[in-house]
């Protein structure tokens, strides 16, 4: 490894031709590095995130424990964890939660998805980058839900017989437009964030009491 990798030019670099190997060699020379990769099939993407992708994550993922906390719905965040099926894929996602299988990984402090299974929901902030490519290394991983946020839109994919299908609903949290949470994001920048996750938390009991 050489030291020119530590500086990225630019807020992505995709790399092809990749051995597992140096990927997890990677993984340790850049681990007090804030940077996210992304491994698939010896394709690697490395990726600077922005004030802005931080922002939206920290977002989002403030909106799903509230939505939790009012549905009474028992959730184990792992934030951006690094989870890996050695000699294929490897991810860390921008914020990651476990819902149905807590009791599988509560309290443990290394992971092995050839024993333990993959968080139940991943979000993803494509504001500066898209994680379409990422989408077949949580398929790969097990990942049964992810979100995405493309700074306008909110989607929710379910993985289908090893495949994401667009959904309208979450499985999670299936009684609630989640979709709608958009609207609350777009106001992320200009609204107080204290104020936006009060509004928020407002917006969920009105759709609890209907």
């Amino acid at each position: 490894m050489t030291a020119t990798l530590l500086t990225l030019p630019t807020e992505i670099i995709h790399l092809s031709g990749i051995s597992w190997q140096t990927y997890e060699t990677l993984l340790k020379e850049l681990s007090d590095r804030r940077l996210r990769l992304t491994y698939n099939r010896g394709n690697l993407e490395i990726v600077a995130p922005s004030p802005e992708h931080e922002f939206g994550k920290e977002v989002l993922g403030r909106f799903v424990e509230t939505l939790a906390e009012e549905l009474e719905v028992q959730i184990y965040p792992l934030g951006s964890t690094t989870f890996k099926r050695p000699e294929l894929s490897g991810a860390e996602p921008d914020k990651c939660f476990y819902i149905r299988n807590i009791d599988a990984v509560r309290g443990k402090r290394r992971l092995d998805l050839a024993e333990d299974p993959a968080p139940d929901l991943v979000i993803e902030v494509d504001v500066t980058s898209s994680s379409q490519s990422r989408l077949q290394v949580y398929a790969d991983l097990g990942v049964a839900e992810v979100w995405i946020y493309d700074g306008h839109v909110l989607t929710i994919q379910q993985l289908q017989n090893g495949t994401y299908i667009t959904s309208q609903t979450s499985q999670f949290f299936p009684n609630l437009p989640v979709l709608d949470i958009a609207n609350f994001l777009q106001q992320a920048e200009t609204m107080d964030y204290l104020k936006l996750v009060k509004a928020f938390r407002n917006w969920v009991r009105s759709q609890i009491g209907k």
